[in-house]
């Protein structure tokens, strides 16, 4: 390799640096080509009706978000549909997570739930080390989507919760972690927050801990 000074030469650098965002011949066809979207507004919301679980992380306010609809039937998922607000790879990422859940007759929730974000990458043939957080994001957005058809089933016992977290809503084990997503998301006071998580619903001795972490998050972020 050239080099200038014990330094790298910028040629050199450039091409490495270039070989460092190559992407894969499956990113460029999921992303030109993404499976399994919702192109619009009113297919979403559509869709949203009749769907058996939505999970949705990320803001638009800072960076990639994903939404993900999903259709269970004998605890498999036979459909899941997605938007993607983001990057090529975070578009990529979540196109062939859509297609993993429900190939071979659908993945049953358990198997779903054992999907890792190197799994996603490698079906993607890699992605740029500085992308890899894409994959991260739809595996948590699919998570997501799998709790909240969860609650929405009536299987409250089956209802993940992230390690660390702090349960702030006992009955509905909503967590630390769901507040701050709903304050990034745009949630700045209480009945916004209890608008998007229904945190406080039926728990109404964990108010008090939500606005506590209202406030905790809301000066984190916004100062």
């Amino acid at each position: 390799m050239i080099e200038v000074k014990g330094t790298v030469h910028p040629d050199v650098k450039a091409k490495v640096d270039a070989k460092s965002w190559f992407y894969t011949d499956a990113v460029r066809d999921h992303f030109f080509n993404p499976k399994n979207i919702l192109k619009t507004e009113t297919e979403a919301s559509e869709y949203g009706k009749e769907a058996d679980g939505i999970g949705e992380v990320g803001s638009p306010a800072c960076g990639d978000m994903m939404k993900i609809w999903i259709k269970v039937e004998d605890d498999k998922i036979k459909e899941c549909k997605w938007q993607t607000f983001g990057c090529a790879s975070a578009i990529a990422s979540t196109s062939i997570m859509s297609e993993m859940v429900v190939e071979n007759d659908g993945m049953t929730i358990s198997q779903a739930l054992e999907l890792k974000p190197h799994d996603i990458v490698e079906r993607l043939h890699g992605l740029p080390a500085r992308k890899f957080h894409c994959s991260v994001l739809g595996d948590k957005a699919l998570r997501a989507a799998i709790n909240n058809y969860f609650f929405k089933s009536g299987q409250k016992d089956r209802i993940i919760v992230s390690k660390g977290a702090e349960i702030v809503d006992k009955i509905l084990k909503i967590t630390d972690k769901d507040i701050e997503e709903a304050v990034l998301e745009g949630a700045h006071d209480f009945e916004a927050v209890q608008k998007k998580t229904k945190v406080g619903v039926q728990d109404k001795t964990c108010i008090p801990r939500v606005n506590e972490l209202i406030e905790f998050y809301k000066d984190k972020y916004y100062g």
